[in-house]
């Protein structure tokens, strides 16, 4: 996932806003006692999830990988009043940290938490989604894309996580084709073949590719 100098990258994010107290402790509590904490958005990227719900102003969000919360909350914080953000893992053990977490923030009426399968979810949230948020199993990215697509307004955002996939989706960063990477390959052409959207592929982090619905 590390795909800018290391110097450089401590320099960005000391020139980036920094976390909320509680982001921090997500942060930090996630790399201590949660497998796989690289899954966490992190400062960076949290920060710019963070600056595109503030220039969309979302009514209603999806995200489909809640993992410990911490995207959710950066998410949540450009929220339109009485606007909210569903969202959707299938980790129960992580169930009652991440709702702590959204009480702490004191989101319980703006953050709706789903546990189970996505794919089976997404149909009953009875919501006009403004942007959607995809961070789950990357073998599912295409279904999700077509599951919300028609859920999403003319004009809101699908902003998908780890299109980069450590630099694997290039051929001299890997040592075979395995499935989670020709997934991701597929789903990113899928997209850019996709005359309904706008899209930009962006290099932060394991890459976020963000796609308008026009």
């Amino acid at each position: 996932m590390e795909f800018i100098d290391e110097d450089l990258q401590r320099y960005a994010e000391e020139h980036t806003s920094a976390e909320s107290e509680l982001l921090y402790k997500i942060n930090r509590q996630t790399h201590l006692n949660v497998l796989k904490p690289r899954m966490l958005s992190g400062h960076l990227q949290g920060r710019l999830l963070s600056m595109f719900a503030h220039m969309i102003r979302p009514k209603q969000v999806l995200e489909v990988g809640t993992y410990t919360g911490y995207s959710a909350l950066c998410l949540a914080e450009g929220l339109q009043p009485g606007g909210t953000l569903h969202t959707i893992d299938k980790n129960e053990e992580l169930e009652d940290v991440v709702k702590g977490y959204i009480a702490e923030a004191g989101l319980t009426d703006s953050i709706k938490l789903y546990i189970g399968n996505a794919l089976e979810i997404i149909p009953t949230i009875n919501a006009t989604f403004d942007l959607v948020f995809l961070d789950a199993d990357k073998a599912n990215y295409a279904n999700y894309y077509d599951q919300v697509f028609d859920k999403i307004a003319p004009g809101g955002y699908i902003i998908a996580d780890n299109v980069l996939w450590s630099g694997k989706v290039l051929e001299k960063y890997r040592k075979k084709l395995d499935e989670d990477t020709a997934a991701i390959l597929a789903f990113n052409k899928k997209v850019q073949d996709d005359e309904r959207v706008e899209n930009i592929l962006l290099p932060v982090r394991d890459g976020l590719l963000v796609a308008r619905k026009l």
